[in-house]
C-alpha cells in the first residue's frame, strides 16, 4: 500500500511521539498505521508499507499484543493473520493508561508499601520517613482516582476534562486564590 501524504506524516509523527513516550518507534508506526486507515492489515502487507523488515514487524505486533492495543483478526478465503486496533480514540486512552499504570505505576506503590511495612523502615530518619509515607499517600489517591476516571463513560470523562482546573470552584467554593491543600 502506498501512503498519502498526510497518511506519512500522521505516521511518521506517531512514531517520533512514541519514541518520546519511550515507545519502540516501528511499534509506534504500526499502531499508527492500523489506527489511521482503520481496517485490518496481515503483516507483510505492515512491512512493505512501512519498509521495516518482518521479523521488526512480528516483535513489534508481539508487542502491540502485549499491550492490548492490537488484535488479531481474520479475513474469510485468507489464513494469514490480519491485525487491528480499536478506532475509537477514547477505547485507546482507556488502554494505555490502564496497562502503563498497570506496568509501571502500580510496582511503585507496592515497593513504597513493602518498605514503609519493614521493620527496618522505622529505623530510617523521621523525616525521611515522612517523605516515603507522604509519596504513598500521593501515590495511592493518584491510582485511586486513575481507577475512577477510567470507569467514567467517554462523555462524562470528556466534560471532566474539559471542567480542567475549574473543577477548584467545587472544592474550594468560589475562593479562587492561591493553592491550597
Amino acid at each position: 500500500m502506498e501512503l498519502t501524504d498526510i497518511a506519512r506524516r500522521f505516521v511518521i509523527h506517531w512514531g517520533e511521539m512514541g519514541s518520546a513516550w519511550g515507545v519502540n518507534r516501528t511499534v509506534s508506526q504500526i499502531h499508527a498505521l492500523l489506527f489511521f486507515h482503520g481496517r485490518p492489515m496481515h503483516a507483510e502487507e505492515i512491512g512493505d508499507t512501512l519498509g521495516v523488515a518482518r521479523s521488526n514487524v512480528s516483535t513489534s505486533i508481539k508487542e502491540l499484543l502485549n499491550w492490548n492495543l492490537i488484535r488479531v483478526a481474520h479475513v474469510l478465503g485468507d489464513r494469514r493473520d490480519y491485525f487491528e486496533t480499536s478506532t475509537d480514540v477514547w477505547e485507546l486512552f482507556r488502554t494505555v493508561i490502564r496497562e502503563r499504570k498497570e506496568r509501571e505505576f502500580d510496582p511503585t506503590v507496592r515497593m513504597l508499601r513493602d518498605l514503609v511495612a519493614n521493620e527496618k523502615f522505622e529505623k530510617e530518619p523521621s523525616d525521611t520517613q515522612d517523605r516515603v509515607r507522604e509519596t504513598l499517600h500521593l501515590m495511592d489517591s493518584l491510582g485511586s482516582w486513575a481507577d475512577e476516571m477510567l470507569r467514567l463513560s467517554p462523555s462524562t470523562l470528556e466534560k471532566v476534562l474539559r471542567m480542567g482546573a475549574s473543577v477548584q470552584k467545587f472544592v474550594r467554593g468560589n475562593d479562587s486564590g492561591g493553592s491550597k491543600s
